[in-house]
């Protein structure tokens, strides 16, 4: 037996049934995660329960039940597919997404702090406010619902758009790459079914919009003032100051960013 012999049957032994068990573990933490951002949970309980139907009906040999199975099967996956639509689309939006199939660099937003000082002051006044964070999928349809600006991120551009008297301040407006591309957007609302009653239409379109895409959602409350994040199809309501600008980094890719400007405008003092 040469030694590629000796290293080939350690590999069997050993290696691949190793790699087996890590990929499989890999791909089912993958898919409960798919499972639990997307809240999709209904769609496979659906499925779990047609497939242990079926094998109840296999195993006792119900052979009126195996034909009707075998000629509704084609509509069954068909209907499945259209009661289920939008789960389906959330868990194709999710894959298409994830950054283990996405290629090239994520675009850097330098407009987190213009936009928390504007949340703050907000905030206080018990105003809404609704803003998008763009990521990596695109929303043209949902921002040509508004009016383009392509204007410079500020504190108090922000302020202004999201006043009691202006036309554009029910809606939302979209952040991508330091620039308000559009102000008075209208969003989808959220499809969940549990959302808490006290939550109101910006925390619903917040929500819903995090559902239909890959983006960071920041809202207002104009009821309580709190400040919250909708990403990934989840909410997460009153945040500290601290804490969202801390999370808004981590989603958007800004802090390598962020250290890199303290640091030149350390420089700059000196």
């Amino acid at each position: 037996m040469t030694g590629l012999d000796i290293l080939w049957q350690f590999y069997q032994s050993y290696i691949a049934p190793f790699l087996d068990v890590l990929i499989l573990a890999f791909l089912l933490y993958k898919a409960y995660e798919l499972i639990i951002k997307t809240n999709t949970l209904q769609l496979f309980k659906a499925a779990l329960i047609v497939a242990l139907a079926y094998a109840i009906v296999w195993v006792l040999h119900l052979q009126t039940m195996l034909w009707i199975f075998y000629k509704m099967g084609p509509v069954l996956i068909v209907a499945f597919a259209i009661v289920f639509q939008p789960e389906i689309r959330k868990i194709m939006l999710k894959l298409g997404r994830a950054e283990w199939l996405t290629f090239g660099s994520k675009s850097r937003h330098t407009s987190v702090d213009a936009v928390i000082q504007a949340a703050e002051k907000l905030s206080e006044m018990r105003r809404g406010m609704l803003v998008v964070f763009l990521r990596t999928t695109k929303h043209e349809n949902i921002i040509s619902t508004g009016t383009p600006l392509n204007a410079d991120v500020t504190a108090a551009l922000l302020l202004t758009i999201f006043d009691h008297d202006t036309p554009l301040h029910d809606a939302a407006c979209f952040v991508q790459n330091g620039k308000i591309l559009a102000a008075g957007c209208f969003l989808p609302l959220s499809e969940q079914y549990d959302i808490k009653k006290t939550f109101g239409t910006r925390h619903r379109a917040a929500l819903g919009m995090s559902e239909q895409g890959d983006c960071v959602v920041l809202v207002v409350s104009e009821e309580t003032g709190a400040v919250s994040l909708a990403y990934d199809g989840e909410l997460h309501y009153n945040l500290s100051v601290l804490e969202l600008t801390h999370k808004l980094e981590e989603l958007l890719d800004t802090s390598k960013e962020i250290k890199r400007k303290d640091t030149i405008d350390e420089y700059k003092i000196s």
